[in-house]
């Protein structure tokens, strides 16, 4: 059973959640002290974080930033808080995905589930991709070049990963999209620039410039 945390400080909506997942053999966990969410966080232990924006004491970005910090896990974000840059800040955070409120339970379960089975079927497999010295672990979710190595997070592993297995050919944005959510009827191409572009920059830093190349108008092609 994958455990799930919930923090999100609205009672209606945790029980909403509750609700909806537990029918679908999800171990649900709400914050009881939200001063105390890594606490929390660390004895409960979940394979996914659900993170509200406005939370008492500290935000949903905050939080998000300290669970970076010491884990992959992935993180979606739930808020009414909309707006593109609420969306692009909560990406650049280390977000995995951004859900509206108010929102349909069966979109949320479908995509938590989703995300579970992406990231924990990549997690199980201890292989490795090499191309051009680069080596993307898919056991740790992590890259490699002249004995330096960067941690990726969910989307962005997922991107390269998809790449990789696609290298010398083209990818639409589109195919990313869908690797990534599984439709992009939910999902805003603000954030898959920006995860690309986060994902650019740690492979700049490894000595990897230009190791993704945009076609302009179609996708993105690793040569």
């Amino acid at each position: 059973m994958h455990k799930i945390l919930v923090v999100e400080d609205d009672p209606g909506i945790f029980k909403g959640i509750k609700e909806a997942a537990e029918g679908w053999n999800l171990e649900i966990k709400g914050i009881e002290d939200f001063r105390n969410v890594m606490g929390e966080f660390a004895q409960f232990d979940p394979h996914l974080v659900l993170m509200d924006i406005s939370l008492p004491a500290y935000d949903g970005y905050y939080w998000c930033a300290q669970i970076r910090k010491q884990s992959h896990v992935p993180i979606i974000f739930i808020s009414s808080a909309s707006e593109n840059m609420n969306i692009i800040m909560a990406m650049n955070m280390g977000a995995d995905d951004f859900i509206s409120k108010p929102f349909d339970r069966t979109v949320l379960v479908a995509k938590v589930q989703a995300l579970l089975r992406r990231t924990y079927d990549f997690a199980d497999k201890s292989t490795v991709i090499e191309h051009k010295g680069a080596i993307l672990n898919i056991g740790d979710n992590s890259i490699s070049f002249n004995e330096e190595k960067a941690e990726l997070s969910g989307n962005e592993f997922k991107i390269i990963h998809t790449l990789l297995l696609n290298k010398g050919n083209i990818v639409s944005r589109e195919k990313l999209m869908e690797v990534l959510w599984e439709t992009d009827s939910f999902v805003d191409e603000n954030t898959l620039t920006v995860n690309v572009n986060r994902l650019r920059k740690k492979l700049d830093a490894l000595g990897l410039k230009d190791f993704i190349a945009t076609k302009f108008g179609v996708g993105y092609i690793v040569e």
